[in-house]
C-alpha cells in the first residue's frame, strides 16, 4: 500500500518554497524536503502568488492509500517579511501562525496550548528548519512570518474528531514522522490517547469510555449522562484500558451496546469483527449457564444479531441469570486486563431493551463522573 505525506510535511514544503521565492525572486514549481522519517518529499507547488513583501503558495495533500479526509486539500503557506519593530536576538526568527481553515486550540491536553493555532510541535519544527535553511542560503538575518492556511479547512474539520477534541475553526497541521501510513488504526489510537489526556487535565475522577454513539438516548434518559462526553474507544477496549492506566486514572467506566461488549465477556479486547466474532457463542454459553433448554440455546446460535438473542432470553425467562453471568465475566476480564491497577466498571445496554446489565459499582462511578462538566 502506498504511503502518503502529512499536513505537516505539506506545510513545511509550501513554507520552504514560499521562502525561496520571497528571498530568491525566482518562481519554484517543485520543492524537496526531508521528513523526520528520513524519506524525501518532492511535491509540486501550486497556487503561487508573488508580491514584493510576501509569497504564498500551496502543496496538495497526498494521503497515499490511507482514507484521510484531508486528502487532496491544498495546504497553503504565506511567508512575509516581518513588520515587527524590534528584532529578536535570534537571527531570522520564524514566527508561525495559523490562518483561515487552521483550527484554534480551545481545550487543554493537546500538543499546543489553549489559544494557539493547531499546528503541532513537529510540523512547527519542520517549518522552522526548512525556512531557516533558506535564510542561511541567502544570508538573510531578518525575521520572517509564516502563516499556514487551508481554505477548505473549516469544512473538512467537520468530518474529523477536532470538534470533540476542542479544536475549532479548522483542521490540525499534524504528523510526527511526516509520513501517512496507509492504515487508520494508529490515528484512532492517538485520538483515544488525546481524549483521555484531556479528561485527565480536566481532573475527571472517572474515565468514562464508550465504543461509539449507540445508546446515546438510553444513557441520557436513564442516567442523565450524555455519552458524547465519553471517550470514544471504537473497538480498542484493551488498548484504552492500558492508556488510561498510563495516564494515571484509577477508575474507568465502560458503557456500551451488547453487540460490542458481549465479546469482552470472552476476554476479547479488540471487538472488531475481523479480530473475533463469537457473539452468539458467548450469548449461548451464558444461556446454558442460566439453565436454558437446548432448543433455546440452538435458537440463540442461529440468531443474526444480539438484539435477536436478547429476545430469546426474554422468551425463555433467563434474562436476569444470563446477564448476571455475562457481567461477571466482563468484570473479570476488564480488571484482568487492567492488572488491578485500575478499577474498571461496566454498563451494557440494548437499543431495543434498554439496560441489560451492570457491574457492582458502575452506577457509583457514573455518579462520580456526572460531577465533572
Amino acid at each position: 500500500m502506498r504511503k502518503g505525506f502529512t499536513t505537516g510535511s505539506c506545510a513545511a514544503a509550501a513554507s520552504k518554497a514560499a521562502a525561496l521565492m520571497l528571498l530568491g525572486g525566482n518562481k519554484k514549481e517543485k520543492i524537496e524536503i526531508d521528513t523526520p522519517a528520513g524519506i524525501k518529499y518532492c511535491p509540486v507547488i501550486e497556487e503561487i502568488s508573488i508580491t514584493e513583501n510576501y509569497v504564498s503558495c500551496a502543496v496538495r495533500k497526498d494521503s497515499g492509500d490511507d482514507p484521510d479526509v484531508t486528502n487532496n486539500a491544498l495546504i497553503f503557506s504565506k511567508v512575509s517579511f516581518s513588520d515587527r519593530e524590534e528584532p529578536s536576538e535570534k537571527a531570522c526568527r520564524i514566527r508561525i501562525t495559523g490562518g483561515v481553515g487552521v483550527g484554534t486550540v480551545t481545550r487543554p491536553g493537546l500538543d499546543q496550548k489553549v489559544g494557539n493555532a493547531a499546528i503541532n510541535s513537529v510540523p512547527r519544527q519542520m517549518i522552522e528548519k526548512e525556512v531557516l535553511e533558506v535564510c542561511d542560503l541567502f544570508d538573510y538575518e531578518g525575521e520572517l512570518d509564516v502563516e499556514i492556511f487551508v481554505p477548505e479547512g473549516e469544512r473538512i474539520a467537520e468530518r474529523t474528531f477536532n470538534p470533540r477534541l476542542g479544536i475549532e475553526g479548522g483542521i490540525s497541521i499534524i504528523g510526527t514522522t511526516g509520513i501517512v501510513e496507509p492504515m487508520s488504526m494508529k490515528a484512532i489510537l492517538d485520538t483515544i490517547r488525546i481524549e483521555l489526556r484531556q479528561q485527565k487535565h480536566l481532573f475527571a475522577p472517572v474515565a468514562v469510555v464508550s465504543p461509539g454513539n449507540y445508546g446515546l438516548e438510553f444513557m441520557k434518559d436513564t442516567y442523565g449522562y450524555d455519552l458524547d462526553r465519553a471517550v470514544k474507544c471504537s473497538n480498542f477496549i484493551g488498548d484504552t484500558i492500558d492508556m488510561a492506566i498510563e495516564l494515571g486514572f484509577d477508575k474507568m467506566l465502560l458503557c456500551g451496546h451488547v453487540g460490542k461488549l458481549i465479546k469482552v465477556s470472552g476476554g476479547i479486547m479488540n471487538t472488531h469483527s475481523r479480530e473475533a466474532d463469537c457473539r452468539m457463542e458467548l450469548m449461548a454459553a451464558a444461556a446454558a449457564k442460566a439453565g436454558a433448554k437446548t432448543g433455546d440455546i440452538l435458537d440463540i446460535l442461529n440468531c443474526v444479531s444480539t438484539e435477536e438473542a436478547v429476545e430469546v432470553y426474554l422468551r425463555a425467562g433467563i434474562m436476569e441469570k444470563s446477564f448476571d453471568h455475562i457481567m461477571d465475566r466482563i468484570d473479570f476480564y476488564l480488571n484482568k486486563r487492567a492488572g488491578f491497577k485500575m478499577d474498571v466498571q461496566c454498563i451494557v445496554y440494548s437499543n431495543q431493551y434498554g439496560l441489560l446489565g451492570k457491574t457492582k459499582k458502575a452506577e457509583e462511578f457514573l455518579d462520580k463522573a456526572k460531577g465533572v462538566s
